[in-house]
């Protein structure tokens, strides 16, 4: 993926929508419409959801467009009559019309980016062709018809599109002057983001390719996930995908907007968290349990995160060990 592709974020976490968690349902409370080229864009939903471990939605459809981006976790989802695994960097376009179904793993339930979405062609008008109307008016009509293209199966999030659901978050935390235009913008450049997976059709079907950097991106947080109870190092990472520590290091910035040693210690945390909730184990057993061979070690750095011991984190959450239960490592 080119450079210029991809947009900076400054101190993420690998999961940096974590700051969405307690106002999920924030951005669908405003009654977002505007006008874009030809065509009036009014925002019927714009928020994270997590799903519960196995949880089900059932075939529905939409008159309007939804736009599905997958930020964490693992499920499937029927299309018409085709079944489709979901991952992280995903997303998939329901609608219009188009007869679905959702399911959320039970082992690594699924997190959710959803981008609803009446979009209603206009009226002619007359366009102010020096000041770029007409220019608008064409890229929206590309845009739109574009997303009419989209093929009917989970396609990568090649261009970061989900990312504008954070800067769009960020802005409503914010509430800076010019607030509906940048709101309007944020939407624009998720429609656009979403689409450019389609730039480089020219109508005859290409011999497919990953994007490296994010496929290797990609095993070295499966293997990490996998390995996270095991006293693993970015050497021993990098020699299991077979580039230099130096070059995974470079991934994980790019791909990850973090380093090696945040995204292990992510991992390791919120295995830790879900165990101080869901099971009455000592606290040294989970800390040596997940890589912590020296069990004193956790409590300064959970304490860092959390700004409690893990202890008080336990007494804290006693009795929300239930279905439903955002998974703890999504927090800050």
């Amino acid at each position: 993926m080119p450079r210029n592709d991809r947009r900076s974020t400054v101190n993420a976490g690998p999961f940096p929508y974590a700051r969405m968690v307690n106002r999920m349902d924030a951005l669908d409370r405003l009654d977002l419409r505007f006008r874009w080229g030809g065509f009036g864009i009014r925002v019927l939903r714009c928020h994270l959801v997590a799903f519960p471990p196995g949880h089900i939605i059932n075939f529905h459809k939409h008159s309007e467009y939804e736009l599905h981006y997958i930020p964490k976790g693992k499920g499937k989802v029927i299309l018409v009559d085709q079944t489709y695994d979901l991952h992280e960097g995903l997303f998939y376009l329901t609608g219009p019309d188009l007869v679905h179904y959702q399911e959320s793993d039970q082992d690594d339930p699924m997190h959710e980016l959803c981008l609803h979405l009446d979009i209603v062609p206009l009226g002619e008008t007359e366009l102010a062709e020096a000041w770029g109307d007409r220019l608008e008016a064409d890229e929206a009509s590309h845009c739109i018809d574009a997303l009419n293209r989209l093929p009917s199966v989970p396609l990568a999030d090649r261009y970061h599109a989900m990312n504008g659901f954070l800067d769009a978050f960020r802005i409503w935390e914010d509430q800076p002057s010019g607030f509906y235009t940048l709101m309007k913008q944020e939407i624009v450049q998720i429609l656009l983001r979403t689409v450019r997976v389609l730039d480089e059709s020219d109508g005859k079907p290409a011999i497919p390719e990953r994007d490296m950097q994010f496929h290797r991106y990609q095993l070295a947080t499966q293997y990490i996930q996998d390995n996270e109870s095991l006293p693993i190092s970015l050497e021993q990472v990098a020699e299991a995908i077979n580039i230099s520590p130096r070059q995974l290091q470079r991934i994980f910035r790019s791909e990850g907007q973090t380093t090696f040693r945040d995204y292990l210690e992510h991992v390791r945390i919120g295995r830790i968290c879900s165990e101080l909730i869901h099971t009455e184990k000592p606290i040294e057993e989970i800390a040596l349990s997940h890589g912590y061979a020296n069990p004193n070690y956790l409590y300064p750095v959970f304490k860092n995160k959390f700004e409690v011991t893990p202890t008080a984190y336990r007494r804290m959450h006693a009795g929300e060990a239930r279905p439903g239960r955002v998974s703890p490592d999504t927090y800050n």
